[in-house]
C-alpha cells in the first residue's frame, strides 16, 4: 500500500544539523535531569522495599495520606497516584525494606480507614529486598546492553558480509567486559565502558552500517529514559521490557532505510552519496508512516484505556515509537553520511 506518490524528494538528509541539535538537546537535557535528580526514579523491583496499592472512596492528596500513615510510622513512603482519574488510587511505596510484613495491609487500611472513613481497599502487597533489587538492576542493564550487541553482531553480517569482524568484535567486547568487572566498578560504569568500546571498534573495523544502528538505539533509549525522568515515573521490571521493544522497533525501522540505501548505492553509482540516501529515505517513507501509525493507534489505545497497571508500559512505547521512527531518518541515516565524507574518502586517496 502507497499512499506517497513515487517520485516524492523531501530534503530530510538537508536538515540533519536541525535535527543533531535536537537529539543533543533532549539527550543533554535527559543527562541534566538524571543528574539533578540523583538518577533514575526506580520503583520496587530494583530499589527494593515494600508497595501497596490502595483505593479510596474519595479523592485525598499524597500529603494527608502520608500523615494519616504516621501512626503506624509509615509517614517517610511515597504516595503517588495511579490508574485513571476518579478511580482515586494511590501507590504507597515504602522503602524499609526491614518492615514486618506480617499485617501490614492491616496496619495500613486501617490507619486510612481512621483518618478517611471506610471505603479504603488494599488491592496489591508486593516486598523485594534490596540485595534481589540491586541483582535485578544489574540484570536489567545487561539486558539492553547484550541487546545492542548482538543488534550490532547481526546488522555488520547483513549489511556488510563482515561476520568475521563481528565474531572478533564480541570476542574483544567480551574481553574487556571481564578484565574491568574485575577491578569492582559499578554495573552502570562497567556498561558506560562497554558501549564505548563498542562504538570505537565499529569504527576500527570500518562497521558503519553497525555503528549507525548502534547511535541510534542509544538515542531513543536515553530520550525514553529522559521523559520518564521529566515525568517522574518509575522504572520497573516492566519498563524494561519496553526498552527492549524499542530497541527492536527501532532497529526494524532502520534496517529498512539501510537496506534501501545499499540497493540504490549498487543502482546509482555515479550518484552522490547524500543524493542516493535522499532517494532511499523517500522511497521507505510511505512504509514508515504506515508502520509507525498503525503501530502509534494500538499503543494510544492501550496509554488511554489500557489501565493503570500498562500506563507506564504504554508511555515507554509511545515516547520510543516516535523517537524510533525520527532516529531511523534524522540520526541513523546520516551517521553514515558523516562516516562516509570522514572515513571514505581517506579510504579512496590509499587506494
Amino acid at each position: 500500500m502507497q499512499f506517497i506518490k513515487p517520485g516524492i524528494n523531501i530534503n530530510f538528509i538537508g536538515k540533519r544539523k536541525i535535527a543533531f541539535v535536537l537529539s543533543s538537546l533532549m539527550i543533554i537535557a535527559t543527562i541534566v535531569l538524571l543528574i539533578w535528580r540523583g538518577g533514575p526514579n526506580y520503583g520496587v523491583d530494583f530499589s527494593g522495599g515494600v508497595l501497596v496499592q490502595v483505593k479510596m472512596a474519595q479523592k485525598s492528596s499524597p500529603l494527608e495520606i502520608k500523615e494519616a500513615l504516621r501512626t503506624v510510622n509509615l509517614d517517610d513512603s511515597i504516595v503517588q497516584e495511579f490508574g485513571e482519574a476518579g478511580q482515586f488510587e494511590y501507590l504507597i511505596r515504602i522503602r524499609k525494606t526491614e518492615v514486618e510484613l506480617s499485617g501490614l495491609s492491616d496496619r495500613v487500611a486501617q490507619a486510612l480507614r481512621t483518618a478517611f472513613g471506610d471505603g479504603v481497599e488494599i488491592r496489591r502487597v508486593e516486598m523485594v529486598g534490596p540485595k534481589v533489587g540491586k541483582d535485578l538492576r544489574q540484570k536489567a542493564l545487561f539486558a539492553i546492553f547484550y541487546s545492542i550487541l548482538f543488534i550490532a553482531i547481526y546488522i555488520s553480517g547483513r549489511f556488510e558480509l563482515k561476520w568475521l569482524m563481528s565474531i572478533v568484535m564480541a570476542i574483544s567486547l567480551a574481553f574487556v567486559v571481564y578484565i574491568t568487572s574485575g577491578f569492582g566498578i559499578s554495573v552502570t560504569w562497567l556498561i558506560l565502558i562497554a558501549l564505548l568500546v563498542t562504538l570505537t571498534l565499529c569504527l576500527f573495523l570500518n562497521l558503519k552500517y553497525a555503528l549507525g544502528a548502534i547511535i541510534a538505539i542509544i538515542h531513543d533509549v536515553v530520550i525514553t529514559l529522559g521523559f520518564f525522568a521529566l515525568t517522574e515515573r518509575e522504572l520497573s521490571l516492566s519498563i524494561i521490557a519496553a526498552f527492549l521493544t524499542i530497541v527492536g522497533y527501532s532497529l526494524n525501522d532502520t534496517i529498512i532505510v539501510f537496506d534501501r540505501i545499499r540497493e540504490n548505492l549498487r543502482r546509482f553509482r555515479r550518484k552522490p552519496f547524500e543524493e542516493t540516501m535522499n532517494v532511499s529515505i523517500n522511497e521507505t517513507l510511505s512504509r514508515t508512516i504506515l508502520t509507525s501509525t498503525t503501530t502509534l493507534i494500538v499503543v494510544l489505545a492501550l496509554f488511554i484505556l489500557g489501565g493503570g497497571v500498562i500506563h507506564d508500559f504504554a508511555f515507554a512505547l509511545l515516547v520510543g515509537v516516535i523517537v524510533g521512527t525520527y532516529s531511523s531518518v534524522f540520526v541513523a541515516s546520516p551517521i553514515l553520511l558523516i562516516w562516509e565524507g570522514n572515513f571514505g574518502k581517506k579510504a579512496q586517496k590509499k587506494k
